[in-house]
């Protein structure tokens, strides 16, 4: 089935293009900015952890050591560990949905091209 493209419903598609290509990017700053606001407290909370278990001793009167501090600081932050991961993800779907517009761009721009040259034979 042949669907006959005019160079008006290209420039419409390539409008509404412009269009996403300004709201993908407001989301993506969004997602960063939200990202690194999550990064930030989750940093600040695992040393603030990972100190408090500095000048502690574990359950048998040892001092804990480096790998345990860490595990004790991931527990008592898993939250903000779970919300990095899940900020992380909505940076990479903004990143890709920004990719998908711009190759739909470039579609867009070889179907304009071609309907050109189709109408100049």
């Amino acid at each position: 089935m042949t669907q006959i493209v005019t160079p008006a419903q290209i420039e419409a598609r390539l409008y509404a293009l412009s269009k996403e290509i300004d709201e993908s990017h407001a989301e993506l700053v969004d997602a960063e900015a939200a990202y690194n606001r999550i990064k930030s407290d989750y940093e600040i909370a695992m040393a603030k952890s990972r100190m408090t278990y500095a000048s502690k001793t574990s359950a048998t009167g040892k001092n804990y050591t480096v790998q345990e501090r860490d595990d004790l600081a991931l527990l008592d932050n898993q939250s903000l560990h779970t919300q990095i991961g899940f900020a992380e993800a909505a940076v990479k779907a903004a990143r890709a949905n920004a990719t998908r517009i711009k190759t739909q761009v470039e579609i867009a721009r070889s179907i304009g091209t071609s309907v050109r040259t189709s109408m100049e034979i």
